[in-house]
């Protein structure tokens, strides 16, 4: 039996993971992440309750993470209940620091990340630093979640924007399905020079429900690697998704 490799950035992701749970406050809102690193903050949010008295309430971006919140004994709410959120903590899997533009998604859960992202006042990124990119989409794919019925003409659109496109599945060989059972298409496009163009044009694709692209959302990213922790807001201040 292989043993599961130890991930070499997690001390890195813990790190930036409790610095981002700190800026969490008795009474507020909370989105919480999905991901390797964002279990880190929501461990420390659990912690802080039990040692601390922290009262918060949540929403999580995906059934792993409310799995987790309810063992961690954080009150879950709804956005029917909670329509606005006072901060949203997540990873991403490539951060453009002169912009803190965003690729997520490999885990699966965009939809429902971008959707807590978007009600939040603030969205904080944590992450280790070999997340940071010159540009997007220079070390990994851009996911785009389409629905199942006619994936085919969606995949083929997206080639047609010239994009590598591949889509996601498990081991046994079938699809990979989000939590709103649809597909992700794992797209790897040449270099990512217009983010704001590419977002406009995924989006106008029918079967399209959402893409990776995180534009203009985050208004801090909290990185953590060998120089120690980095902090960093955009320059333009936060605009609307």
């Amino acid at each position: 039996m292989t043993a599961t490799q130890p991930d070499p950035a997690a001390a890195f992701k813990q790190q930036s993971a409790i610095q981002a749970a700190s800026l969490v406050q008795t009474g507020m809102a909370v989105g919480l992440g999905t991901g390797s690193t964002a279990k880190f903050v929501v461990a420390e949010l659990g912690r802080r309750i039990r040692e601390e008295g922290l009262r918060i309430t949540a929403i999580p971006t995906s059934i792993v993470t409310e799995k987790q919140a309810r063992e961690e004994g954080i009150p879950l709410t709804t956005f029917g209940q909670q329509p606005e959120l006072d901060i949203a903590i997540d990873g991403a899997d490539e951060i453009e620091p002169t912009t803190l533009n965003l690729i997520k998604g490999l885990g699966g859960a965009l939809l429902w990340e971008k959707i807590v992202a978007a009600a939040a006042a603030q969205f904080v990124v944590v992450a280790d630093a070999s997340k940071y990119v010159d540009h997007l989409g220079l070390r990994c794919p851009l996911p785009v979640e389409v629905i199942p019925f006619g994936w085919e003409n969606a995949a083929r659109k997206l080639g047609h924007l010239g994009a590598q496109v591949t889509p996601r599945r498990i081991r046994d060989g079938s699809f990979f399905l989000t939590d709103e059972k649809n597909l992700i298409l794992d797209c790897v496009f040449p270099a990512i020079m217009e983010p704001e163009k590419l977002s406009a044009d995924l989006h106008a694709i029918v079967g399209v429900v959402e893409h990776g692209l995180f534009l203009h959302m985050a208004t801090q990213t909290i990185t953590a690697g060998p120089e120690g922790i980095r902090v960093l807001t955009p320059k333009g201040g936060r605009a609307c998704p």
